[in-house]
């Protein structure tokens, strides 16, 4: 199946912008490794990507499709590699008011530097922070994470890749474990709570401190699927994201809006979760 192929729905201007957008999982990558990165993650995938991932070609896309701003990330796959990262995205988040930037930490650092960068994503207002059990090679619930856990604990949002049946790293229910060994953690299981494992997801309606985005889901979940988990984990659970480069908003969009939900829960998916649940400082947009 050609997942890439133009949806025959056709939704005009004038309805999609109709609702305010927040785009709340966007990949970011230095101009310099950026098409390499993309490559890497759609062979990861085996998923045909669109050219972009750098903040640029981001900003281009946010401003065309009247995105109010972007929840950006990037993921360190070595404990080395954090500080870097996370400089980048502030730099990113500096230059461009519509960027609200989570930092990236690794189980594998000292428990004395997951604090400290947990404390340097709170000093320089970041909204949380980004895990890839399944790029970073972690089960969710062992214990080596616990540190990160407890101290992102009442502080920062963390959102995880869940789901890849490919892998046992991110398994929803090792999510589920986590969120009620520590319930005062915001947790936000992307792709839907468990990417190809959504038969899991329904095991979240007991963790009520786990949120959902709609990344990388809506392309392959049956929409009698996905408006059934909206309607069974609670539409103000769920948040609207691309996981911008590997899908382009217009596309997202229309797949999102093809769903047929009540417009009370568009918008609250589309824009007003995200901003409750990562507590976003929606500003004055640039023109």
């Amino acid at each position: 199946m050609n997942f890439r192929g133009r949806s025959a729905l056709f939704f005009s201007e004038a309805f999609m912008s109709n609702y305010p957008v927040i785009d709340a999982h966007c990949h970011l990558f230095p101009a310099k490794i950026a098409p390499k990165a993309v490559r890497n993650i759609g062979d990861f995938y085996h998923l045909p990507m669109h050219e972009g991932g750098t903040a640029e070609q981001l900003e281009s896309d946010r401003r065309k499709h009247d995105v109010e701003g972007c929840v950006v990330c990037s993921t360190a796959t070595a404990a080395a590699q954090v500080h870097a990262i996370n400089d980048f995205i502030l730099a990113c988040m500096e230059q461009n008011p519509a960027f609200f930037g989570l930092i990236t930490l690794h189980p594998d650092l000292p428990k004395a530097e997951i604090a400290a960068a947990v404390r340097f994503g709170l000093e320089h207002g970041f909204y949380g922070i980004k895990l890839h059990p399944d790029f970073q090679q972690f089960n969710i619930d062992e214990e080596k994470v616990f540190p990160l856990y407890e101290a992102a604990e009442g502080r920062l949002p963390v959102l995880f890749h869940t789901g890849d049946d490919r892998y046992e790293f991110s398994r929803p229910v090792r999510m589920q474990r986590v969120a009620k060994k520590f319930p005062g953690l915001v947790c936000i299981a992307a792709h839907f709570g468990g990417y190809s494992r959504w038969e899991e997801a329904e095991g979240y309606a007991d963790t009520p401190n786990v949120f959902f985005d709609t990344s990388s889901s809506l392309f392959k979940l049956p929409k009698e699927r996905a408006v059934q988990l909206i309607r069974t984990l609670g539409p103000d659970r769920f948040m609207f994201g691309t996981d911008y480069p590997m899908w382009e908003f217009g596309e997202e969009l229309q797949r999102f809006l093809a769903l047929g939900l009540p417009e009370e829960q568009n918008r609250r998916i589309l824009f007003d979760n995200a901003v409750k649940i990562y507590g976003l400082k929606i500003g004055k947009r640039g023109a």
